[in-house]
């Protein structure tokens, strides 16, 4: 069940999206998720559309592994097309007792429903695509310039990169505790809601403390390793923007160009 949750994991290998620059990732998903807010026409949203599909066939990440993690937002997606069906007023298609389908109730659930698929997706291939490491990096060094207003640019960077390392771990922990305590006989399937989070304090505990365990083991293993924060430290393997991120932000600026002379000219 929890298996199929793939937040936060990392598939190693050698495709044109492991070997870009993680901070130009970084940024470009950035501004695609702010571009997915600002357009919402069938040509921009047919253009994100293929660029993801593009991008997923170019990671080198296997497809099924990418649609997993849809799996535990889908009855979100399916609950948001549902209320815009419903919630939008224009030409009716059927009645439903106190409720209108509309066709404009179509058209936006649509939209909308897709617009979380590719924030979804997106964000996926960044983690599948990135190390940890890497990430850390790329973090710390678009964070730097704040460092000037006191941001601890270093420090947020790496609790950030260790939330992200640690969810499929937790989640990983969660389905172990679950089996062990349906061996026993827990029942997490039936009965009423005050029931079923009552049945849940046998798995919140010990992942609380499984939790806090790895937290301490973590700490002391970077102060074994002398790590002081951010301040004086190197990095092995600096990062590089090579012609594959030129070639990345020509074709975003170029997308966004061409995205805006149509909402323009329309």
């Amino acid at each position: 069940m929890l298996s199929n949750i793939t937040i936060g994991q990392y598939f190693p290998g050698n495709s044109i999206l492991h070997r870009m620059d993680p901070r130009v990732k970084v940024l470009l998903l950035l501004f695609f998720l702010i571009e997915i807010f600002l357009f919402s026409n069938v040509m921009a949203y047919g253009a994100f559309s293929a660029i993801t599909f593009v991008l997923m066939m170019l990671s080198g990440v296997p497809l099924s592994m990418l649609l997993r993690s849809l799996k535990p937002l889908w009855w979100i997606i399916l609950f948001t097309f549902v209320i815009h069906l419903f919630s939008n007023p224009g030409t009716p298609i059927a009645r439903i007792g106190w409720f209108t389908l509309t066709w404009e109730g179509v058209r936006m659930g649509c939209f909308i429903s897709l617009r979380l698929v590719l924030l979804i997706l997106m964000s996926s291939l960044l983690t599948f695509t990135t190390s940890p490491l890497k990430l850390t990096d790329a973090l710390e060094s678009l964070l730097s310039p704040f460092r000037r207003f006191g941001l601890p640019a270093h420090e947020l960077a790496m609790m950030m990169t260790i939330a992200l390392r640690f969810i499929p771990t937790l989640i990983e922990e969660t389905d172990k505790i679950m089996k062990a305590q349906q061996s026993r006989g827990a029942d997490f399937t039936t009965g009423n809601v005050m029931k079923r989070l009552r049945n849940m304090v046998p798995i919140l505990v010990p992942l609380f403390l499984s939790a806090f365990r790895r937290a301490d083991e973590l700490a002391m293993a970077m102060e074994a390793r002398c790590y002081r924060g951010g301040v004086g430290r190197t990095q092995m393997k600096s990062l590089k923007t090579g012609v594959i991120d030129y070639l990345a932000i020509g074709g975003f600026i170029l997308l966004t160009a061409s995205l805006l002379g149509v909402k323009v000219l329309t």
